[in-house]
């Protein structure tokens, strides 16, 4: 997804009243015309749907805002290895988080699986107790290795379609 969807996305999930297309497009640094281009592919993605004559955000939409949308450095996840061993991975992001995952050592995962820190993360942080409690469920099922990272990685995706806004 383009930064500038991004923008506009997260511009009109914080409305707080109905914005018009030249406030919009101000306050996402384009011009109207971009802004309109931007806005019709959007809705064209299933992430903003039209409105009478104009457009609000999908649940989709919300979606995006959420997995993409940094979260301040200290409320970001600090991967460790052992307690004591941190690794130089950080996630501000749930598509931060899915991309880290892809890449960063099993035994990483399987230490803050099994600690409980993901799923405190997803529901303290961004509020998301389905996707924490579909990480107890992947937890009970013991997984290691590269068979949890699946897991992992296919829970978030089925969630979010991440791989669609990376």
């Amino acid at each position: 997804m383009k930064e500038e969807q991004i923008n506009i996305l997260r511009t009109m999930s914080q409305a707080t009243n109905r914005l018009d297309l030249y406030k919009l497009a101000q306050m996402v640094n384009l011009d109207a015309s971009q802004t309109m281009t931007q806005i019709q592919e959007l809705a064209k993605e299933g992430f903003l749907r039209k409105v009478g004559n104009g457009y609000c955000v999908t649940e989709k939409g919300k979606a995006a805002v959420n997995v993409l949308t940094p979260v301040t450095k200290d409320m970001g996840f600090q991967f460790y290895t052992q307690i004591g061993y941190p690794t130089v991975y950080s996630a501000q992001s749930l598509a931060e988080f899915y991309k880290l995952a892809k890449q960063i050592g099993a035994d990483s995962l399987e230490f803050h699986l099994s600690r409980g820190d993901f799923q405190r993360w997803f529901n303290d942080v961004f509020g998301d107790s389905e996707l924490s409690e579909e990480m107890d469920k992947i937890k009970k099922a013991s997984l290691q290795g590269e068979s949890l990272r699946k897991a992992i990685l296919n829970v978030i995706q089925a969630k979010y379609c991440i791989e669609e806004l990376l």
